[in-house]
């Protein structure tokens, strides 16, 4: 499984292990009417507790409730979370549901690494943000990352070390300080940086030397979308394309809706349901549909890159090489509690054009392989040929 420091809740009890699949209202306006409830409202009666508006108002009672009684709406909230079995659900501090929606928009506050855990345990860097800290102070791709602020990390779940690094428990500003162990070959030292302020570079393109192009998209922020169609087009004449996935934690669902745009001429992308509303996402028609296309995924595809992916899936536009992804196929919605703070539940569930449930599941590849993906995909799509 692969993270970064833009997407990673901070480590307290209740938090999911994903950005959520819906902000707001990013998927449908009409959808979010009431999602930030009135904590007065009565209770529903027990039988009732099982809809997604009774869990939302189970919540919203208990941080209520808990503010009268002059404690923690917060940690109320936490607690009816947990209780209810909402494995996505989670609740964040007006903070820091601040900061994910700042990170959405394409800003961050850490140090520029992306890290991913190897089989063995050991945390080991793959890819650092070119004019951030860690660019500063010379970190590569490749090191191992051994601790952060004197806490070892080695077989800790990335998002824990992603966590650390940008210092989500003491929600940690710009300028703080943070020290990291590192390891490189049989040399082993210490970096204290400060954490800044970083724009997100969430879509790279490169060439490959046999012609084909390469479109990495790490998140669905802002922006992303288009970002993906103008790649699209600059590619050469009929040049294999391969949307590299993996690590792609999620993000905007609208984005990946645009993204699908780039790649699909019309036609549905997924459908959802939202407190029982049956609904349907499409993309717009004229996309490219020409150009020979795999979608790279790992365990680490996420989310609204797990709409996208079953999507070209499904609709027979993209040849999926990897390995199993994630399975989050759920939504979650906001509610605003009375100190301010945000739960965020979940309230239904998306399937693929052919039907398929992605939550607890994932998309399985057409091809599966653990190494060498990006070979195997270059190989795959000199099967593919030119279609025209």
């Amino acid at each position: 499984m692969s993270g970064r420091d833009l997407f990673c809740q901070p480590r307290r009890a209740g938090r999911g292990a994903a950005l959520t699949l819906l902000f707001a209202s990013v998927l449908v306006a009409g959808a979010a009417t009431g999602s930030f409830g009135d904590p007065d409202r009565k209770s529903p009666s027990p039988s009732a507790r099982s809809t997604p508006a009774a869990h939302r108002e189970t919540v919203t009672d208990a941080a209520a409730e808990a503010m009268a009684d002059g404690k923690s709406p917060m940690e109320a909230a936490e607690r009816a979370v947990s209780r209810s079995g909402d494995r996505w659900g989670a609740v964040y501090s007006q903070g820091e549901y601040e900061e994910f929606e700042e990170a959405l928009d394409g800003q961050y506050t850490g140090v520029g690494l992306w890290a991913r855990r190897e089989r063995d345990g050991r945390i080991e860097v793959t890819r650092v943000q070119s004019g951030s800290p860690a660019a500063a102070a010379g970190i590569r791709t490749g090191d191992r990352l051994r601790s952060v602020d004197g806490e070892k990390v080695d077989g800790r779940p990335v998002t824990e070390v992603v966590s650390l690094l940008r210092g989500d428990a003491d929600d940690a500003a710009a300028g703080t300080k943070v020290s990291l162990g590192l390891e490189r070959g049989t040399r082993a030292w210490s970096e204290t940086l400060r954490r800044a302020r970083l724009s997100t570079d969430s879509v790279t393109v490169r060439k490959l030397p046999g012609g084909v192009t390469v479109i990495k998209v790490a998140a669905f922020t802002k922006g992303v979308g288009d970002a993906v169609r103008t790649a699209v087009e600059q590619t050469p004449g009929h040049a294999g394309i391969v949307l590299d996935l993996r690590g792609n934690s999620g993000g905007l669902v609208t984005e990946a809706v645009t993204a699908a745009s780039a790649l699909l001429d019309g036609g549905l992308v997924a459908t959802y349901d939202v407190n029982g509303a049956q609904r349907s996402l499409h993309a717009d028609p004229g996309g490219d549909t020409t150009r020979p296309l795999v979608a790279l995924v790992d365990g680490g595809t996420m989310s609204a890159a797990e709409l996208l992916t079953g999507a070209l899936q499904d609709r027979g536009r993209a040849v999926v090489v990897g390995s199993r992804t994630f399975g989050k196929g759920s939504i979650q919605m906001p509610s605003r509690l009375p100190d301010g703070s945000v739960a965020e539940l979940t309230v239904g569930h998306y399937r693929t054009p052919a039907g398929h449930t992605v939550d607890g599941r994932g998309i399985t590849p057409d091809l599966e392989v653990d190494a060498e993906a990006l070979d195997r995909a270059e190989t795959v799509l000199s099967g593919l040929g030119d279609p025209s």
